[in-house]
């Protein structure tokens, strides 16, 4: 579970909706400062929010970028519908397209964290023409490795059978003795607000969420084909996928390559600050270099 360190907005940060033809979204919307280059359209991970690209949104803004942090369907404080149906790949995908046009800001840089990775790639395959580049944060082309599966199952299964606040509080205490050792350090502030985000996100997010975590083919063929810039970014301790095939994806795919030396699976909190400047650099290259031809978008955002 990625989760902010400091709740405290940023300057120039609001907390609003964005209306898209498929529902309206909370997100963070942090305005740029100085020179503005750009927008970055941010998805978050399994069991998160936009609250967990905070620390990102001040450096990003020094930078010269828009940074808008969203809740997906289900997520959070966005709305989200009852029914495996509605949290299958493509209507996230979808989901993030309409987002995108939401902001009224052309093509946006896109960067899924974790789960949102899958998303995001998913979402620059249906409409490549929405988007200028796309940063796969922490996330690989398939499904997770192995550990991580079995914890993702124990979590379904406890859902399926147990009261959402048992299922929370069997989890802060697996937390608190494995990957998470600092859990019960948390303020009574981010206490509260964790579970306030585990209340809030419906249980058919997290079970198509962590369905599509199980059982994702590998997209690596699909991230080769796509007609836009491509960046893989992870820490040298990440867990979820094995660094040596996030690497060898990297290398099969012509992506550009960030890792984040001494960071886990959430950069964007442990290092935002190296990981800030590292998105930025490779933002600016993208922005410089000549565009192609941005072909409008065929795939309807309202299905």
């Amino acid at each position: 579970m990625s989760k902010p360190r400091s709740l405290v907005l940023p300057p120039g940060t609001r907390a609003h909706r964005i209306e898209t033809v498929r529902g309206a979204f909370a997100v963070l919307d942090a305005a740029p400062r100085g020179d503005r280059h750009g927008t970055v359209l941010m998805l978050p991970g399994y069991t998160g929010s936009k609250e967990d690209f905070l620390a990102l949104l001040g450096p990003l803004g020094a930078a010269g970028y828009r940074v808008v942090a969203v809740d997906g369907r289900g997520q959070n404080e966005s709305y989200g519908p009852r029914g495996r149906a509605a949290y299958r790949r493509r209507a996230l995908a979808l989901d993030a397209v309409a987002q995108a046009m939401a902001l009224r800001d052309g093509p946006v840089h896109l960067l899924g964290h974790s789960f949102g990775g899958l998303v995001a790639r998913s979402a620059a395959v249906l409409a490549p023409g929405s988007f200028r580049s796309l940063t796969l944060l922490s996330s690989g082309p398939g499904r997770v490795a192995r550990p991580q599966r079995l914890r993702i199952r124990a979590l379904r299964a406890g859902n399926a059978l147990l009261a959402k606040d048992s299922v929370w509080r069997a989890t802060r205490w697996l937390d608190s003795r494995g990957e998470e050792p600092d859990a019960a350090a948390d303020s009574p502030e981010l206490a509260g607000f964790l579970r306030r985000r585990w209340m809030l996100t419906r249980i058919s997010q997290l079970s198509g969420a962590g369905r599509l975590l199980l059982r994702d083919p590998d997209g690596a063929a699909e991230l080769a084909a796509l007609p836009l810039p491509v960046h893989l970014a992870y820490g040298s301790d990440e867990m979820v996928w094995p660094p040596a095939e996030l690497a060898a994806v990297a290398a099969g795919t012509g992506a550009h390559h960030t890792v984040v030396a001494g960071a886990g699976h959430s950069p964007n909190v442990s290092h935002p600050e190296e990981l800030a400047e590292r998105l930025a650099a490779f933002w600016a290259r993208v922005d410089a270099a000549p565009r192609p031809q941005e072909a409008a978008s065929e795939v309807s955002t309202a299905s």
